[in-house]
């Protein structure tokens, strides 16, 4: 059950500070089969389903040799994501979580990350699968996966943060 803010038990909202440290340029937009937030699957991993990264013009010639990468990292902008908790709830958890232990859209700053298989180049669109955002949403940047220096195959995460270190 929510509130009136539409805020769980246990989640609380912080002051977000009133001007911004840094400006961004989106450099493009996503292509998905999803129209809402709610349509969207859970991470990039739950679908097949083939999107598009349609880079804007000034920022085409940037993709040059992008074709040499199987996969990409692909950051993006949650801009319908609330920015004002510092805890969460999730469905699935017993309890509150901080925002920087969870992978969910709301946060200060709401960057998306997902890793992606390069399909194709046509242009300046790239069509890509792995993705879970909704159609439309603002692209920051691409970058190639390097499974040599980005993958950590011994990586863990406790969901409820109790193990010791």
């Amino acid at each position: 059950m929510s509130d009136a803010t539409g805020h769980r038990p246990g989640e609380a909202a912080i002051a977000l500070p009133e001007t911004y440290d840094a400006g961004l340029y989106f450099i493009g937009r996503i292509r998905t089969p999803w129209a809402t937030r709610g349509e969207c699957p859970k991470n990039g991993l739950k679908t097949d389903a083939v999107c598009s990264l349609t880079v804007d013009a000034p920022f085409s010639e940037a993709l040059q040799n992008v074709e040499g990468a199987s996969h990409l990292i692909v950051l993006y902008w949650m801009d319908e994501a609330a920015r004002d908790l510092a805890l969460q709830r999730p469905r699935h958890a017993e309890g509150s979580r901080g925002t920087f232990s969870l992978r969910s859209p709301v946060r200060p700053n709401p960057i998306a990350l997902s890793v992606v298989e390069l399909l194709e180049r046509d242009g300046s669109t790239l069509r890509v699968r792995g993705l879970d955002c909704r159609d439309g949403t603002p692209l920051l940047d691409i970058k190639p996966y390097f499974a040599t220096t980005d993958s950590r195959p011994g990586a863990t995460v406790d969901r409820a943060g109790t193990a010791a270190r």
